[in-house]
């Protein structure tokens, strides 16, 4: 037996608008998104770093050998490779990071962490994991918090595997 869906009012029986309930959600995860952005931007900012820096940090400091081929930096951080460049070159500017030649490819460059680098994700972190924690962790219930995962596990990976095919 077929389960008839809902249509929303004024759809004309075409699935394209979303329900109130649905318009509301996506509404509000748009709005959270973005404060929340903004907002760990502004906290970034006394350690004069953006959002993206500090991304970049974290996936370097996390790597092996606190290093990563630009390609795939640019994968993790969602950047394009010029956008990328344009970061790293900044970056490298203000001590946090170098560019090292690819030993087993001459076309590839790794961007590395310095130790300067280190030492300023050392000092940064424990600032943005408290905000982190003030402005969205401990807002929510635990539970609350497994069921957020759980439902944005399936967002996350169909947008993984549409990237993929890109």
């Amino acid at each position: 037996m077929e389960t008839e869906t809902k249509k929303p009012a004024g759809s004309d029986g075409n699935d394209v608008w979303l329900t109130a309930a649905q318009q509301r959600a996506w509404r509000t995860h748009l709005e959270v998104s973005k404060l929340l952005t903004h907002q760990l931007e502004r906290d970034l900012q006394p350690f004069g770093l953006t959002y993206n820096d500090y991304e970049i940090l974290v996936n370097l400091s996390e790597a092996p050998d606190r290093r990563l081929r630009m390609s795939d930096l640019a994968r993790a951080t969602l950047q394009s490779k010029s956008r990328l460049s344009h970061q790293i070159s900044r970056m490298e500017t203000a001590g946090f990071v170098r560019r090292e030649n690819c030993e087993s490819d001459r076309r590839g460059l790794f961007a590395v962490l310095t130790d300067d680098g280190w030492e300023t994700m050392r000092k940064v972190a424990p600032h943005h994991v408290a905000a982190v924690r003030e402005h969205f962790i401990d807002l929510l219930a635990d539970e609350d918090l497994t069921a957020l995962e759980r439902s944005l596990n399936p967002v996350a990976e169909h947008l993984r595997e549409v990237r993929g095919r890109a």
